[in-house]
This record gives C-alpha cells, structure tokens and sequence, in this order.
C-alpha cells in the first residue's frame, strides 16, 4: 500500500527560530495518528505544512506521490480538511452557514447547494451531533460547541486526511470520548487522521501511532505503546524523574477509571 501522505526530509522556521528540522513521515490510509509534544514545538506548523498552509523551507509534502505544491488550493481542500484551534468569524453566521463552506471546493463560483450537498452536510451534523445547533449562531455558542462545529465543516469537505488541531480542547469528559468514537468510525471509514494532543490518556485505543516532537531532538515515531513511556515523556517534556507517578497517571487511558 502507498502512503496517502509524505513529509519528506521537510524543515521550516519562522525567522531565525528552526521549528521543524528534517522530518520523515508518511501516513497510510485509515491511520490515525497523534502528535505529541510541548507547546511551541511546531505541532501546529507540522499540520499547516501537511495541509498545505505553509511551504516547507527544504524537502517535501506529497499527496498520493505526488508533490503538494503542484497542487491547487481547490484540489487539496477535496483531499485535505484543516481544523485549527481557533475560528473567528466577523460575520454573524449561522452553524449551518459555517458547515456550508465545507462544499465551497466542490461547487462552481455560483452554484447553489445540491441534494448531494445537503446530505454530506446532514451527515457530517450527525457524527458531530451539531444538528440540533444548525440554527445558532457560531460565534454564541460554547468553547466545546465550536469545537464540534469546526470539525463538522472539515468532515462536509469528505476529505482523506483529515488534520486535527487540539480537538479535545474545551470538551467535557463525556464529549472527548464521543471525539473518540467519531475518529474511529472515520478511521475504520478509510479517512487518515493527524491530530496534536495533549491528553495522553486519551491516545491509546484510538491512535494507531504517534509522533514525538522535542525542542532539541529528531522526531520519534512508534506506537502508543512505544512512545508514552515515563523515560521518554521525562525528556520530552523536561519533566523531573519526581514526578514519574503523576506522568504515568497521565498517560492511563482515562476510560478505564472514568467508567
């Protein structure tokens, strides 16, 4: 099988400060996998680079082998949807309006809403249990509200990787582990996912993979079981060896006592 997507020996920099040094990584159809790491470590440009947001300063992103840049911004949104953290909108859009946009790369500059259209739309509203919502507007609603909204407009793009910034962000405990169902179901649908997290109990049983970022060294990549070892999490996050019991606390899959 051929990776759906490639970073290829990729580095960026914002100024002078390198953020992202020779990564290698490729993703597989139905792959989920996690980012982990500090903040300001380059999760978020490691997604806006795969999206193609951002251009690598060296190496390459490919598509289906074949390089982001020769693609189109149009056709990139038809293969990759983009969730970020924060969505501020000046307009007093309804949530349906929002999720609307979704279609936006597959409709001509003045064509309306197909039947097609409209149950994409009512299907991305369904996994994302935003139906109800589809009437409020975006910009009133709760933290945890946008954040399901946000992820129903990437999923009313039908993409084949879809790239998660912090989606557990502002969601209660019930609401994470519904976040949990949804990236399964869409796994198991054929939809790649990259996401950042900062749960780690949360990443076990869910993401097949994960990638470690740290200030100072290269990526590491491996299973959930490889990667959130106490060592390895205690250099990560410069974290003293005192705090092991809370640091292996934390990488517990919550389920198990929650329940």
């Amino acid at each position: 099988m051929k990776p759906l997507i490639e970073l290829e020996n990729i580095s960026f920099s914002y100024k002078d400060r390198a953020v992202i040094r020779s990564i290698n990584a490729a993703v597989f159809q139905d792959e989920c996998v996690a980012i982990v790491g500090p903040n300001g470590v380059g999760k978020t440009t490691l997604l806006r680079l795969a999206s193609g947001t951002l251009t690598p300063e060296s190496g390459a992103v490919r598509l289906q082998q074949r390089d982001l840049s020769t693609y189109k911004q149009r056709e990139i949104a038809q293969s990759i949807a983009f969730v970020p953290q924060h969505v501020d909108l000046p307009f007093s859009f309804t949530v349906e309006q929002f999720i609307e946009q979704g279609r936006t790369p597959f409709r001509g500059l003045f064509d309306g809403l197909k039947a097609g259209d409209r149950s994409v739309l009512r299907r991305a509203m369904d996994l994302t249990d935003t139906w109800t919502l589809r009437s409020r507007i975006f910009n009133e609603l709760s933290g945890g509200e946008r954040q399901r909204v946000k992820i129903a407009l990437g999923l009313a793009q039908e993409p084949k990787l879809l790239l998660l910034d912090e989606p557990m962000q502002n969601l209660d405990i019930g609401r994470q582990f519904e976040m949990l169902d949804l990236l399964d179901t869409l796994r198991r649908e054929g939809i790649a996912i990259i996401s950042s997290m900062h749960d780690l109990g949360l990443i076990e049983g869910t993401f097949s993979s994960v990638w470690l970022l740290s200030q100072d060294e290269p990526m590491r990549q491996g299973s959930p079981e490889e990667m959130l070892q106490p060592e390895l999490l205690e250099d990560i996050f410069n974290c003293p060896p005192r705090h092991r019991p809370r640091l292996m606390e934390r990488t517990l899959n919550r389920m198990e006592y929650a329940l």
